[in-house]
């Protein structure tokens, strides 16, 4: 039987290289057609190859960590053919820090995706108890791999010696933490980056999504959150203030007419920034959707290049980490991005009078190249404006 080539296919343009981060099958495997057999990781994304017909597994050309271009070829598959030999069993050379584990029930497997359950098994998780954060309790990819990163601690042997902990470990920078490392440098390198600061009265909108987020569930079937409100007051405050939605190219300022917002988010391989697209064009419940679409592909680690690449402005929310301020930096070569924090009640002065309220601390970090003081302040009283008074968003004043 012939051997047929596996290849690096294309992952978007701009990207030309990639690094095999693992290979899910070994020499002699038998493989399914489209069943994922490497996983890919690129300076934005990771993504499996797939085999492109059936068979057996025959030669790896290229081994983990190494560095790949579209169209190399990886490894051959002897097309149509059966394993002769059973594979070995996966648990033969685990890694030397990783504490061996029952492997997961089936009951377990069935609620992942094959790709979890082909990292699962080849690190001896148990997929019973990994906490999974998928639909209907099923263990995503970036669940697992969140298993594997933080392994159960082995029972101390108090008859035994103590042993001496390492004092330090290296572990090398995958492909996008280098390239997030790379580009805020870059950012602070390149624009001049100033921020400013307001403070917004979370009152108004917390009351209102207290009455209507049972209802807005029921009907949606989606949680509704505070993001949507704050994209949709970013959205009308970058149509009042376009420069905060404009970039540099060469000599010339590029005022942008599309409002693709990225949201940045906690994702498998670390934070990424996906799109909503047109967010203008859409709802508050649409809004949320995408959110948790996107969000839900970022913990699986299944964004494509497609989901990250093209916004013109961003909103990060450091609140759900407990931030109370930040001074975020700007994703290239975008011109401004939204700081969100934590909501905290504190004592307010209103009309004379000291009172408490839930308020939170806003920060616009802007390309001072682009905007100046005057247009950063009326953005961000903008948006201090739409979210403390939520009607406005509906009537667009």
């Amino acid at each position: 039987m012939a051997l047929k080539d596996i290849t690096v296919p294309s992952m978007g343009e701009s990207v030309s290289e990639a690094t095999i981060s693992k290979w899910f099958k070994k020499i002699g495997d038998s493989i399914k057609q489209d069943e994922p057999v490497a996983e890919l990781e690129t300076d934005k994304v990771t993504l499996e190859v797939n085999a492109p017909f059936a068979g057996v597994l025959k030669e790896i050309i290229t081994a983990e960590g190494a560095n790949v271009a579209v169209g190399a070829i990886i490894g051959k598959i002897e097309e149509g053919a059966a394993a002769s030999t059973p594979s070995p069993a996966k648990a033969e050379a685990p890694a030397p820090a990783k504490v061996q584990t029952p492997v997961a029930s089936d009951a377990a497997d069935n609620k992942s995706g094959p790709a979890a359950r082909k990292i699962a098994e080849e690190n001896n998780v148990n997929l019973s108890n990994v906490e999974a954060t998928g639909k209907d309790g099923r263990a995503t990819k970036g669940d697992v791999l969140q298993a594997v990163a933080t392994p159960p601690q082995p029972v101390a042997n108090t008859a035994s010696a103590p042993v001496r902990e390492a004092k330090e470990e290296r572990v090398k920078m995958t492909k996008l933490r280098q390239t997030i490392a790379r580009r805020l440098k870059d950012s602070q390198n390149t624009a001049a980056i100033l921020t400013t600061f307001n403070e917004i009265d979370m009152s108004n909108v917390m009351a209102l999504r207290a009455e209507y987020k049972e209802a807005f569930e029921k009907k949606y079937n989606i949680r509704l959150g505070f993001m949507a409100f704050f994209v949709k007051a970013a959205v009308s405050a970058l149509k009042e203030v376009p420069e905060v939605n404009a970039s540099i190219e060469g000599d010339e300022i590029v005022y942008k007419r599309n409002y693709d917002i990225g949201v940045a988010v906690g994702g498998a391989n670390g934070l990424v920034v996906p799109v909503v697209r047109n967010a203008d064009e859409l709802s508050i419940a649409e809004i949320e959707a995408e959110i948790a679409r996107l969000a839900g592909k970022a913990k699986e680690g299944t964004l494509s290049m497609a989901d990250m690449t093209g916004g013109t402005f961003t909103v990060s929310n450091g609140g759900v980490y407990g931030s109370l301020l930040s001074t975020p930096i700007i994703n290239p070569p975008q011109s401004g991005i939204l700081g969100m924090h934590k909501t905290q009640d504190r004592p307010v002065a209103i009309k004379g009078q000291v009172v408490i309220r839930p308020m939170m601390y806003v920060a616009l970090s802007y390309d001072h190249r682009i905007v100046d003081g005057r247009e950063s302040v009326t953005f961000l009283v903008r948006i201090k404006e739409a979210v403390e008074d939520p009607r406005r968003l509906l009537l667009g004043v």
